[in-house]
């Protein structure tokens, strides 16, 4: 065998084991991808699942926003009825206040004339 065979055959023994060490790391690459994928699928199904239960839990608070609004609601009109019937009634008061004030005024005003007869007649 001379130099030139020699260096054939050690060049494709090299080059066989280059395509067996490129097949290794090709199929290391795709175990490595394929679990890599496989992570990833069950990270976003893991997320899918936590969105689902946080929208849930959106809809059950919308679901209580509702109700809590209806409630204010329904304080809100009784506020505005018991508003306008005390002010009815504090009117009705202040009336009452009034004619009260100014008749006792008038009786003021007849008993000082009264008391100016008496004096006059007690002098």
């Amino acid at each position: 065998m001379n130099n030139e065979e020699k260096l054939f055959e050690l060049m494709t023994q090299m080059y066989s084991e280059m395509q067996k060490r490129f097949t290794q790391v090709y199929s290391e690459m795709q175990k490595g991808f394929t679990q890599v994928y496989s992570e990833m699928q069950k990270g976003f199904t893991d997320l899918g699942d936590r969105i689902d239960k946080v929208e849930n839990r959106l809809d059950g608070v919308e679901s209580r926003l509702d109700k809590v609004e209806s409630r204010l609601d329904r304080v809100e009109k009784t506020v505005v009825h018991i508003e306008n019937d005390h002010g009815q009634k504090l009117s009705a008061l202040f009336d009452g206040y009034k004619q009260n004030s100014d008749k006792l005024d008038r009786i003021e005003t007849e008993v000082s004339k009264h008391e100016e007869i008496i004096l006059r007649r007690v002098r």
